[in-house]
């Protein structure tokens, strides 16, 4: 069973190449492969062996912006299996909307929404065909989904050959697709503030580039060292107010059973889970607010937390540590609504509730 993300990487894939008459040069490529069951059969190092030329580009260089300076952005969603045998994405227009956001911020060309959507549908369709996606499993609704598998799909973008300080004029946008299961997977899903600092503001916090991960790598490395799930991000100047999580948005239901979150400031990345659960909290009937939160509050008056994001889903937060002092919520279990909250969302995803949004947009179609 897959556990996070890993490097497999299914053999379709996609490309497109921005040209000097503003238009995209598309290209739909077939990596090296053999058949699923084929693959399954193949020693660790032989499957290995086909895994890394399966993650080999040449036609993309070495030495440019983005791997030199880190100039470039990416997407992340997941396509769901089905009881039906189909595939269903989540709410791609976002991703969509989010990724030319991104590149606009990074001052390249913009990669087009209806290319992005049309994009993922068929590079989840061609792999689907293939036989390299996940089939629906009906173990997985009694565990609340939490342990489904589903397609995880990433667009980034990649600069044209370069050394120099500059911005990319000719960018790849390249996607890839790979089976996931669940992301968190710690025996205490308990967070600690860090230090350090994800974003400032007036920079690129909002946006989902590169460079803003270096950060966040380092600070979820080291709450792990320590023993914790996720580290907490703290405002750049008060130090005072919560952000998000290394990789998540984070929320907390207060004492008073208001869910709040951080009001997207300029810091803090729009996250398209984030929206999807504030739409399915105010139907519930929940008062949200989307405002500053001191760290001093979240500890002493939540009840329940969690944090939420294409591969965190929806992850209950059992503590919080800062300055040497714990606050722990719900006697370290899953929280009423918190669990109200996943098993709505993932039932949506996975075709277990209605989609009375028109979030799921099927593959096949």
């Amino acid at each position: 069973m897959p556990k996070g993300f890993t490097l497999e990487i299914n053999p379709s894939v996609y490309l497109a190449k921005y040209q000097a008459d503003n238009k995209w040069l598309e290209e739909f490529k077939d990596m090296p492969h053999l058949s699923r069951e084929e693959e399954e059969s193949l020693s660790k190092d032989e499957r290995l062996e086909l895994i890394l030329k399966r993650n080999s580009f040449p036609e993309l260089p070495l030495v440019n912006y983005t791997t030199q300076y880190g100039v470039g952005c990416f997407e992340g969603l997941k396509a769901f299996p089905q009881k039906d045998g189909s595939l269903k994405l989540f709410r791609p227009i976002e991703n969509a909307m989010r990724m030319e956001k991104s590149m606009r911020g990074l001052m390249m060309p913009v990669f087009p929404k209806e290319l992005f959507v049309n994009a993922v549908i068929k590079i989840v369709s061609k792999n689907k065909k293939m036989g390299f996606t996940p089939q629906f499993d009906p173990a997985w609704e009694k565990e609340d989904f939490i342990f489904g598998h589903s397609v995880y799909i990433r667009p980034f973008t990649y600069a044209e050959s370069s050394i120099g300080l500059g911005i990319s004029k000719y960018p790849w946008v390249v996607i890839v697709t790979t089976t996931v299961g669940a992301y968190f997977m710690a025996d205490t899903p308990s967070a600690v503030t860090t230090d350090m600092i994800r974003a400032t503001p007036h920079g690129t916090g909002s946006i989902k580039c590169n460079a803003n991960y270096v950060i966040a790598i380092l600070a979820k490395k080291n709450a792990e060292a320590n023993g914790y799930m996720e580290a907490i991000f703290l405002d750049a100047y008060e130090r005072n107010y919560v952000e998000e999580g290394s990789s998540c948005n984070i929320f907390f239901l207060l004492k008073d059973d208001t869910l709040v979150t951080p009001n997207l400031e300029d810091t803090i990345l729009p996250g398209i889970t984030r929206k999807s659960v504030l739409t399915i909290a105010e139907d519930l009937g929940l008062k949200t607010q989307e405002r500053r939160i001191s760290i001093d509050e979240a500890m002493s008056e939540s009840k329940e937390v969690f944090v939420t994001g294409t591969a965190a889903g929806v992850s209950y937060i059992e503590s919080i540590t800062h300055q040497g002092k714990t606050a722990v919520f719900n006697n370290k279990k899953i929280g009423e609504i918190s669990h109200t909250l996943l098993i709505t969302l993932k039932g949506i995803q996975y075709g277990a509730k209605e989609d009375k949004y028109g979030w799921m947009i099927d593959v096949d179609k």
